[in-house]
């Protein structure tokens, strides 16, 4: 979870009036959290600590399971409790999603759905000190989306920035209630993001994070001949070193142009992270994914064979139901064989309103955990693997805080295949840096630099 602060004059006469903006869950949401500053900022406001008192906080929610809508109510509620003079606004994905049920919480004043959450900075201007009843914001998010009007300078974090190329999705698992959250597809234009790229390297950020709700599906609904290769091409035009890091991105969109593409262009990271969600095909059939573990595995394989280097993370969700110790035992096979080094796993958890919920042959609690356990640890087996691998080879990393920002004798970075590196001495955030790679410790790697 991330924040930063603003401050309102609309709030109070005469005197500015601050604000903070607290974002769970995604990279999109960090992205659209930081174009609400923005917009902000460009009306005359300044940031501000979110650690302090506000007169305005603005909450980016996050919906992706049951967890994340109690941890969001709980969010809001505390916020509420730890300032109870502030005006409190609402937003994100479980604004969207469940709009009664934020306005419903006492001390909530506006209530934003994801089709109008960048107007923030123009919707607050008309928060009265004396309204009793929250105002709610929802617009038909299938037929209207909030677009970015203007460029990011930048993000807290001066060495990686995140762009958003496209918005929605068309899939809709069975499990899965963000494409109602999000609405359908929709793709950025090509020169936009590639301004954002070129304004976001201008001011020293040297890695790129695409990201969005189903990258894969860049392009689809614009002209024929544009998809995410395409658009990896156009931002390659660009002169600089810099790196490009994709983000989650479904096993059937791995391409064998997107992977030819990584294969020749050294600025694209060697790491990719699937939405997999299971190595089971019947599994995969009734949670409706686009690929099955024939695909998957075929693109993997395809992808290992142009780039043996390269290091995957994945999605992994445990306990769908009528999920069966076999169909389980595919799932950790799969991160072996395939060699997931960062599983992210997510046990199962029936939404209302989507099909899964409705499947009788639900999984205990008890089962998920203990599957979910049993995955993590395979990915760590992996991890482990890999990582040894890596020893006393000399890897390019970005360096991404210093020694001193750390409290520490050794700065923190980053190869290429995601990889973490603790370096020996105080190097610069936001260089390069060539280190040698001496040991394994604690989930990092351990390098020396300037040993070539």
């Amino acid at each position: 979870m991330t924040s930063v602060s603003v401050d309102m004059p609309e709030l109070h006469s005469g005197r500015q009036s601050s604000a903070a903006i607290i974002t769970m869950g995604c990279k999109v949401n960090t992205f659209e959290s930081e174009h609400i500053v923005s917009g902000l900022e460009a009306r005359g406001f300044n940031r501000a600590s979110s650690s302090e008192s506000a007169d305005l906080f603005v909450i980016n929610t996050c919906t992706v399971t049951a967890e994340a809508d109690r941890q969001a109510r709980q969010l809001i509620r505390r916020t509420i409790r730890n300032n109870p003079e502030a005006k409190i606004v609402v937003t994100g994905c479980y604004a969207e999603v469940a709009p009664d049920a934020c306005a419903d919480i006492p001390g909530v004043d506006l209530v934003v759905g994801n089709s109008r959450k960048l107007q923030i900075p123009e919707l607050v201007k008309n928060l009265s000190k004396v309204e009793k009843t929250p105002q709610v914001q929802l617009e038909d998010i299938d037929r209207q989306i909030s677009f970015p009007d203007q460029l990011l300078e930048g993000y807290e974090e001066k060495t990686r920035a995140f762009i958003q190329i496209q918005q929605g999705c068309d899939q809709g698992c069975t499990f899965c209630i963000i494409h109602k959250a999000r609405g359908p597809n929709r793709s950025f234009s090509v020169p936009m993001i590639k301004r954002q790229c070129q304004k976001l390297f201008d001011n020293g950020y040297r890695e790129i994070v695409l990201c969005g709700v189903d990258i894969g599906s860049y392009g689809s609904d614009l002209d024929q001949g544009r998809d995410l290769s395409g658009l990896i091409n156009r931002i390659l035009e660009i002169e600089g070193d810099f790196r490009i890091r994709l983000s989650s991105i479904d096993p059937a969109h791995i391409t064998d142009q997107l992977i030819d593409l990584m294969a020749t262009e050294d600025r694209i990271c060697r790491h990719l992270h699937l939405s997999m969600q299971s190595g089971n095909t019947l599994i995969l059939k009734r949670m409706k994914r686009r690929a099955t573990r024939e695909v998957l595995y075929d693109r993997v394989q395809a992808l290992r064979k142009r780039l043996p280097e390269i290091v995957l993370s994945a999605d992994v969700l445990v306990g769908f139901p009528t999920e069966s110790d076999e169909h389980f035992e595919d799932t950790i096979k799969a991160i072996d064989e395939l060699e997931i080094a960062y599983p992210h796993v997510f046990s199962y958890s029936p939404r209302e309103g989507t099909p899964a919920s409705r499947i009788p042959s639900q999984v205990s609690k008890e089962v998920k955990k203990t599957r979910a356990r049993i995955a993590r640890n395979q990915g760590a087996v992996v991890w482990d693997r890999l990582a040894k691998q890596l020893v006393g080879r000399v890897e390019r990393v970005l360096i991404e805080s210093s020694a001193d920002s750390q409290g520490s004798d050794c700065s923190l970075g980053r190869m290429s295949n995601y990889y973490p590196v603790l370096c020996e001495g105080s190097l610069e955030a936001g260089t390069w840096q060539d280190i040698r790679i001496v040991g394994v410790l604690d989930g990092r790697l351990e390098g020396v630099a300037g040993e070539v």
